[in-house]
């Protein structure tokens, strides 16, 4: 049976399992669950290892019951390992059983039974769970969606990047480890890592964080499937943001979640709610704001070692924001070699309306003289149309942006139509160094079909409203709190 057959016959059991009131999430949860069991049962009873698990917490231990039984024992072993350390505890964190109907429960743990998984090789196993992440973004169009990033963007991101074996990779919005995953199949391929040694040290390159434990679980057992296996702890479920312990890497790749403030509900003695902003007051960090993606920027731009190198998908505000944005651009031209930027297409995500880019920088030593001397930046947004279903994104639509990037030979760079150079001077010079910059005419107006679906026109006006009402607060808060 192939993967795609797998993907499909594992799939089909979720709507099943839909009606019962289970989610395509907590679907994939128990799915993460079950194929950790079956294949440590596996290399048990089939290579003589050693099991990972603590006895009574194993995939023999529910293999044969049915009814209550089975949903007791179940619960029991989920509990226990949900209080392992390693990577045993980061798949099974917080881990409870969320199908209630035993029978259905029992069928499960049969379609799990029914496959031998340790003998596929790693590269379909890692498919099979891939192809289940990215039927869940799918459906779901928000929780595991919004971190779901297109895996022709990944793959050219690190191609760009080129991460060697000796690098430490690190991804601080890892999601369900795109990012990781690709940079692992990248450096694996290096000629370095032929040596025995590079191989073996190889996997103990990656790390990763997120603040959402579900889908730690999903990274964690998506790389555990990968074939990286053997080391204590890859993914970690913590906000990135409040800091890394002084903690630096070589590379970093990362598409931070979507949403730029930060805040939380508070009630008041008087029973009103009030809206409290979540700044986070780091001494590394260049300015105080409540702009996620501007804090995520700053973290990255502080967790990169001496001469690393970052890949980061940011949305537009990023580029042209006042304030604390204008204040951190600024920063990133000086003190950073900020050499490309690409300007992605719409369509690509599963938030309508997204406008995003690829930010691609360099850290260098510090120096009274700019780190940066010209912007490279690539348009692969103006009359290029793409949409989820209908017209997806694929690698070969990245391949000119790659040919171009000049991965290792920056320096033989060419402009062409969709590809132009700015110098530091003209950046600086224009106002709130905004890096919004475009050139190409627009043809949507004259072509029908390069004209966004209503869906996404819609998205985008409430992007832009929500935008303008954070100015308009902004500005009422000044107001308040100056007593105007």
């Amino acid at each position: 049976m192939n993967s795609q057959t797998l993907v499909a016959k594992v799939w089909n059991f979720a709507h099943v399992l839909r009606d019962q009131g289970v989610s395509y999430q907590a679907y994939i949860s128990q799915i993460s669950y079950l194929l950790f069991l079956k294949m440590d049962d596996e290399r048990v009873t089939q290579i003589g290892e050693a099991s990972m698990l603590l006895n009574g917490a194993c995939w023999s231990d529910i293999r044969d019951l049915s009814g209550e039984a089975l949903s007791i024992a179940y619960g029991r072993l989920l509990e226990v390992l949900s209080k392992q350390g390693g990577i045993i505890g980061a798949i099974f964190l917080k881990a409870q059983n969320e199908i209630q109907d035993p029978a259905k429960l029992k069928r499960l743990v049969g379609l799990i039974d029914s496959e031998t998984w340790l003998g596929l090789p790693v590269d379909v196993k890692g498919d099979i769970y891939e192809g289940l992440l990215a039927r869940n973004a799918e459906d779901v169009k928000s929780g595991a969606g919004q971190y779901f990033t297109p895996r022709p963007v990944i793959d050219a991101m690190v191609e760009v990047v080129d991460p060697e074996p000796h690098q430490t990779v690190h991804d601080p919005a890892c999601g369900t480890a795109g990012f990781l995953l690709a940079a692992w199949e990248h450096m694996k391929r290096h000629p370095k890592a032929r040596d025995r040694a590079v191989y073996s040290a190889l996997k103990n390159k990656f790390s990763g964080a997120d603040i959402v434990p579900e889908v730690v679980r999903l990274a964690a057992m998506n790389l555990y499937l990968h074939g990286i296996t053997g080391v204590e702890s890859i993914v970690e479920a913590k906000d990135a943001l409040l800091g890394t312990g002084g903690k630096t890497y070589d590379v970093v790749l990362a598409n931070p979640p979507f949403g730029k403030k930060q805040s939380y509900r508070v009630i008041r003695d008087d029973g009103e709610i009030d809206t409290e902003r979540e700044d986070y007051d780091r001494q590394d960090f260049f300015v105080t704001t409540s702009n996620k993606q501007l804090n995520f920027l700053q973290h990255i731009m502080t967790v990169l070692a001496p001469d690393g190198e970052a890949g980061v998908v940011l949305p537009d505000n990023v580029l042209f924001e006042g304030g604390a944005g204008e204040t951190i651009r600024r920063r990133l031209l000086q003190n950073f070699d900020f050499h490309t930027l690409l300007r992605l297409p719409t369509g690509i995500f599963y938030k309508q309306g997204v406008k995003a880019n690829v930010l691609f920088f360099d850290k260098k030593p510090p120096s009274e003289v700019a780190a940066t001397k010209d912007l490279w930046i690539y348009d692969l947004r103006t009359n290029k149309r793409f949409t989820l279903k209908e017209r997806p994104m694929t690698r070969a639509d990245l391949d000119d942006f790659v040919a171009c990037y000049r991965s290792g030979r920056r320096h033989e760079r060419e402009e062409s139509e969709r590809f132009k150079r700015y110098p530091l001077e003209a950046l600086l010079a224009r106002d709130k160094v905004n890096l919004d910059l475009f050139w190409l005419k627009d043809e949507s107006f004259d072509d029908p079909d390069l004209l966004p679906p209503p869906d996404e026109v819609a998205a985008e006006v409430i992007a832009s409203l929500e935008l303008a009402l954070d100015k308009f607060r902004g500005v009422a808060n000044t107001l308040s709190a100056s007593g105007a």
